[in-house]
């Protein structure tokens, strides 16, 4: 939901630590000259304003729930600027979602009106059996556990980026390990059906031994400071905004 959530008046939705304004979740990752984007939620705009983002050669997509998706006609900007269609990835099912949920953008019988625009994309679905070439990029899908749905995670040479997961289980972990960074969600203390928890979650990074691990997606019920202070050494909570050169 973002912190502040609407209609709350806890100590985390009053806080005056900007760490603790959350937007929903997405990451950019930039190599060279190729610059991917993970998910489109609903604040995109003001997230890639904010990063300085003019450029991008892909997207990738974990599923396909409305804090990760609804933001794609933001994606108009970078077709019109860069006078090319943006291609986008996704899970089959997820591809699915996007193209029946926002048809006029990929219906081509749909037809911008003559000084209108909309979103010129190009939507591929990917399997998660083997790694990719994305912008130039090897790119590993694994598809993880997420409630009744399943949910894409990546890893792009030293990092790889896992939201809304809720088991990775050991064939996984194996993919992982060597990573630099790791960027895995935990939503809170308590355990939850869909997500890992913050406890569920310290436990996977600590088996993967990333030399940094990210927590996002992360609540109101948990302020930055708090979580800083009480996770282990190599684990902290990320923000919003938040750079990692590697």
């Amino acid at each position: 939901m973002g912190v502040p959530q609407i209609g709350c008046h806890c100590a985390v939705c009053r806080s005056d630590d900007p760490r603790d304004r959350r937007t929903r979740t997405a990451a950019l990752i930039e190599s060279g000259e190729s610059t991917i984007l993970i998910d489109t939620p609903p604040e995109l705009r003001l997230q890639l304003l904010r990063a300085g983002t003019t450029k991008l050669d892909a997207v990738l997509y974990t599923h396909e729930h409305a804090d990760h998706v609804h933001g794609i006609d933001d994606l108009r900007s970078f077709s019109l600027l860069q006078r090319q269609p943006l291609p986008l990835y996704a899970p089959p099912a997820t591809a699915a979602h996007i193209r029946s949920a926002f048809h006029y953008i990929f219906d081509a019988t749909v037809v911008p009106l003559a000084g209108t625009s909309k979103p010129r994309l190009t939507l591929e679905a990917i399997g998660a059996a083997a790694p990719v070439t994305i912008a130039g990029l090897e790119v590993r899908p694994m598809a993880f556990e997420h409630g009744r749905a399943s949910v894409y995670g990546y890893r792009i040479g030293p990092v790889a980026y896992l939201t809304d997961v809720k088991r990775v289980p050991p064939a996984a972990r194996a993919l992982l390990r060597g990573v630099r960074v790791l960027v895995l969600n935990a939503l809170w203390w308590r355990e939850h059906p869909t997500h890992l928890s913050i406890e569920e979650a310290v436990e996977v990074a600590q088996d993967i031994g990333a030399e940094r691990t990210l927590l996002t997606h992360l609540t109101h019920e948990t302020s930055h400071a708090e979580l800083l202070e009480r996770l282990p050494q190599g684990i902290e909570p990320g923000y919003d905004g938040q750079c990692i050169e590697i």
